[in-house]
């Protein structure tokens, strides 16, 4: 998962956990390297569980989110995996050129908006470096003994990391290359609807809109997906909207060019945030009244509906005003 803020926001984020120091780094696929990180002095680090995810925060002040891959049992160290794009907005292209063992970045979370939860079985499907949040729910239901599957694709194997350690279970895991194969038939491996498993899926939009309409068939509670940027929806046409903080009563104009968050920040309310795209769930807030227009790629259908919270970075409103919990 990556994102990007400007260097001024990053300076306002609060969701900052302290300092890690690269312990180490190898390359694991072409083009994805994985860094091993701890606190400067050792000291214990915060629990975290499969789906879970935390923000590095480079010297610039921007901030990345990445998964955490490593063994959630061991308390002084995570594990990331980062996709270099170069043609991306810079934070992968430094972790890759210059970030080195001995290098020092700061860190918010963990967090999680993709977790785990107890099933028959599941199918793991996972699109390149979309197989990081998915490495610690294999191990997880392997350790429980739990049915489970992963389908993993890409353009090469070369490009596809962590094919040695998911060697090891055998016909478990599919591995598709498309030049080896052709492009995937995503349709080809989704499950029987009458004894269906738990779907957790990572990766490219295309591949992610492809699992997202087996909900129908299989059940919109069995397919979940994690999501790299918003969902398209985060384009559509935005309106002028107030919002009142219902703590003071203050009512602040957000015009169409300005995010919530921004819109607050005029009278003096800071909310927390990180990614600014609606995939990261750091600034999710309570809505008291109103109709939120959800934009982000956290929420289910379900969740949508209610509109108990919005993540006011990218979100907007139907409604003519929203009240927040604030």
């Amino acid at each position: 998962m990556a994102d990007t803020l400007t260097a001024a926001s990053a300076r306002r984020n609060a969701a900052h956990g302290g300092t890690l120091v690269v312990t180490a780094r190898r390359d694991v696929a072409q083009d994805v390297v994985e860094l091993t990180l701890a606190r400067p002095g050792g000291e214990r680090l915060p629990d975290w569980a499969p789906g879970a995810h935390i923000d590095i925060v480079l010297p610039d002040g921007t901030t990345r989110q990445y998964s955490l891959l490593g063994d959630r049992w061991d308390a002084h160290s995570f594990t990331i995996a980062v996709l270099r794009e170069r043609e991306g907005r810079g934070g992968s292209e430094h972790i890759h050129t210059r970030l080195t063992a001995g290098d020092t970045v700061g860190f918010g979370g963990p967090r999680n908006n993709f977790r785990l939860s107890p099933a028959p079985g599941y199918l793991f499907v996972a699109g390149g470096i979309g197989i990081t949040p998915l490495m610690p729910m294999v191990r997880q239901a392997e350790l429980l003994g739990d049915p489970w599957r992963l389908l993993y694709l890409g353009r090469s194997r070369a490009r596809l990391a962590y094919l040695d350690e998911l060697a090891q279970y055998g016909e478990r895991v599919t591995v598709h290359a498309a030049d080896e194969s052709g492009r995937a038939v995503i349709d080809d491996w989704m499950p029987d609807p009458a004894v269906p498993p738990v779907v957790y899926a990572c990766g490219p939009e295309r591949m992610l809109d492809a699992v997202d309409l087996w909900a129908a068939p299989l059940g919109r509670h069995r397919v979940r997906l994690e999501r790299f940027t918003a969902r398209g929806d985060a384009d559509r046409p935005a309106t002028v909207f107030e919002v009142e903080v219902a703590s003071s009563g203050a009512v602040v104009t957000v015009q169409k060019d300005e995010s919530i968050v921004d819109a607050l920040r005029r009278v003096d309310v800071d909310v927390i945030t990180s990614c600014a795209q609606g995939v990261c769930g750091t600034c999710e807030t309570g809505v008291l009244r109103g109709v939120p227009d959800h934009r982000d790629a956290l929420l289910s259908e379900a969740e949508r509906a209610e509109s108990r919270c919005l993540y006011p970075c990218i979100s907007r409103a139907v409604s003519d005003r929203l009240v927040l919990d604030l």
